[in-house]
C-alpha cells in the first residue's frame, strides 16, 4: 500500500507545481538523465489519458523521464493493447498505481454524443470503435441524459466514461485483478481541468493520511 499512497503524493504535488507555474522538470532534458535510463525504467505510475493535444500528461503531473508509464488513446477509452500495456507495466516494473485520467470538454466524449444524434447510417465508420466504447457511459446516465444541455452532458459523460474505463480494466484482466487482490494495486479515476490545470482525484484515491502503512 505504501507504494501506491506515495505515488499518488508524488502526482498531487507535481500537478500542483503544475497549476501553480513552478514545475521541478525544465524542457530541455539532460543528456545524463536520458543516458541513465537506457539500461531500464522504473515509473512510479501509469497513466491512461486521451490523446488530447491539451493534456500532454508529465508536464501535468511535472515529472521527467522515466516517470510515468503513459498510454494515451481518445476517450481514454480500454481496449485489448491498453490493457496489455498496463499488464506489462505492473507485471515488469512493479508499478502499483494505474490513473484513468478524463479531462473537460473532451473531444472524443462530444464527438461520441455528436455520432449517437446521427441516424445510424451517416454515422463514421472510423470513429465507430471509440463510439462503441464511449456509449456505455452516455447508457450509464440513465433516462436524465435526454433532459440535459450539451455541455452539462458532455460533463457528466466525461467523469462516467472514466469509471466505465476504470471497470473496464478490471474486468478486461485476470492479471489486473490479482494483483489488486494481492499486491496492493490500486486503480484511480481523475479528470483534468483545461480552464485550471488542476487534477481531481475522483474515484478511488488512496488515503495519504494512511501512508504510515505497510
Amino acid at each position: 500500500m505504501q507504494r501506491n499512497i506515495e505515488a499518488m503524493k508524488r502526482l498531487r504535488e507535481g500537478n500542483q507545481r503544475f497549476v501553480d507555474g513552478t514545475p521541478n522538470q525544465i524542457l530541455t532534458c539532460p543528456v545524463t538523465s536520458r543516458t541513465n535510463l537506457v539500461d531500464g525504467q522504473d515509473p512510479f505510475a501509469v497513466i491512461l489519458g486521451c490523446s488530447d493535444s491539451r493534456v500532454p500528461l508529465e508536464l501535468v503531473f511535472d515529472q521527467g523521464l522515466g516517470d510515468l508509464f503513459v498510454i494515451r488513446v481518445a476517450g481514454n477509452v480500454v481496449a485489448p493493447s491498453q490493457i496489455g500495456s498496463i499488464e506489462f507495466a505492473v507485471e515488469q516494473f512493479r508499478t502499483r498505481l494505474i490513473v484513468v485520467l478524463g479531462h473537460s470538454g473532451c473531444g472524443a466524449v462530444s464527438a461520441t454524443i455528436d455520432q449517437l444524434n446521427k441516424p445510424e447510417e451517416n454515422r463514421s465508420p472510423n470513429l465507430s470503435s471509440i463510439v462503441n466504447r464511449i456509449r456505455p457511459a452516455v447508457d450509464a446516465l440513465g433516462p436524465e441524459a435526454s433532459t440535459l444541455d450539451r455541455d452539462t452532458l458532455i460533463e457528466r459523460t466525461v467523469r462516467s466514461n472514466v469509471s466505465a474505463s476504470i471497470r473496464d480494466l478490471q474486468s478486461g484482466s485476470s492479471i489486473i485483478r490479482d494483483i489488486m487482490e494481492n499486491d496492493h494495486l490500486r486503480i484511480v479515476g481523475a479528470e483534468y481541468s483545461l480552464k485550471t490545470g488542476e487534477v481531481d482525484f475522483f474515484e478511488n484515491a488512496p488515503d495519504e493520511s494512511s501512508s504510515t502503512e505497510s
